[in-house]
Parts: structure tokens; C-alpha cells; sequence
């Protein structure tokens, strides 16, 4: 597996191990820009490339979630296009959030990737076995981050951490003699 770019707080990153990847939405699945019109009406700009990776994350049986700080129906409207299992809208405390979640879902914390881009996602980095950050986070998210992609934000950062993950368990199987876990092909939900 590459290794970040950034000093890693853990001397290996256990890519396969992870079964609950979870991520804030504005600045790490967009660019962290929302076009908000006179009339209130909310839109935002996601990732393809993104969005098919989620979608073979979950034919791959890792479950995904979004946490984030704040609601919004743009983000309601494309978790609902990509079925993300677990959308938390509205929460500032990330890490809360997530322990929750992982506790409901009966994930160690070693078990759990968290992506984030700022000062209120580092602890829920810091608390994941795997703290993942787009390379133009926030001081608090790279320090807190165990991987930096090199792709950004809104563009390909999360379907980077997705190839990241497949790669890690389609490795783990062959050395377990296993075959894929894949369910079948990618939706066209991209």
C-alpha cells in the first residue's frame, strides 16, 4: 500500500481491517463550496469518480457513512442516489457521531476509517484505526491524519481512499486463499 505524504502517527496502516468508512461531506466529497441562490435553494458539486467508489465499497461489503456538521438537502439527495446506509446531518461533534455509529454497528475503532478536512473532524480522525485527509485540509485534519491523498477534495480524494481500501482486502484474500467478496458489478449510480 502507499504510504501518506505526511508523517504517520501509526508506523502501519491496516487498510484491510477497516470495515466502516466514514467521512464529513463539505471539503472532503466537494470542494467545500455550496452556490446558494437568492431564493435559498442549495447546490454543491460531487465527484463521479467519488460516487462510483462508494457504490463498490458497498458491493464490496464495507459499509460507508457521512457525517456532517451541517444539513443540507443537496447532500440528503446524492446519499440517497449512492444508498450511503448511515447519513448523520446536523452534528458537530464528529467524533460522538462516530463512536456512536461504531457502536451500533459493533466496530472496534480499528475497524473504522475517518476522512475529514478540518478542525472539528480531527478527533474523529485521531479516535479511527485509519484518519484519512484531502492534501488542502485544515493544520488540525493533516496533523490528525494517518494518510493524505493526493487527489483533492471533490475530486477523486475519496475514490482514492476506496481503491486504497478494495486493494487492501482483494490483497488480504489472496493471502488467505479467499476470492473476492464482490457481490457483482458496480451500480450505475456513478
Amino acid at each position: 500500500m502507499p504510504q501518506s505524504k505526511i508523517k504517520n502517527r501509526k508506523s502501519k496502516i491496516d487498510w484491510a481491517g477497516v470495515r466502516l468508512f466514514a467521512m464529513d461531506v463539505d471539503g472532503v466529497l466537494t470542494d467545500g463550496t455550496a452556490q446558494i441562490s437568492s431564493d435559498g435553494t442549495e447546490t454543491k458539486s460531487f465527484s463521479m469518480l467519488d460516487g462510483h467508489g462508494l457504490r463498490k465499497l458497498d458491493h464490496a461489503g464495507i459499509l460507508t457513512a457521512w457525517i456532517s456538521g451541517r444539513a443540507s438537502g443537496a447532500t440528503t439527495v446524492r446519499a440517497r442516489e449512492l444508498k450511503i446506509p448511515h447519513v448523520i446531518q446536523g452534528r458537530i461533534d464528529k467524533l460522538a457521531a462516530l463512536q456512536a455509529l461504531a457502536r451500533k454497528l459493533a466496530l472496534s475503532p480499528e475497524q473504522c476509517a475517518y476522512m475529514g478536512d478540518d478542525d472539528i473532524d480531527a478527533p474523529a480522525m485521531a479516535w479511527a484505526g485509519l484518519g484519512v485527509a484531502p492534501p488542502d485540509s485544515m493544520p488540525a485534519a493533516l496533523a490528525a491524519a494517518d494518510y493524505l491523498t493526493q487527489r483533492p477534495a471533490g475530486r477523486g480524494a475519496v475514490r482514492e481512499v476506496c481503491e486504497q481500501l478494495l486493494a487492501a482486502r482483494a490483497g488480504a484474500g489472496a493471502n488467505k486463499g479467499e476470492g473476492s467478496k464482490e457481490k457483482g458489478a458496480g451500480s450505475k449510480t456513478p
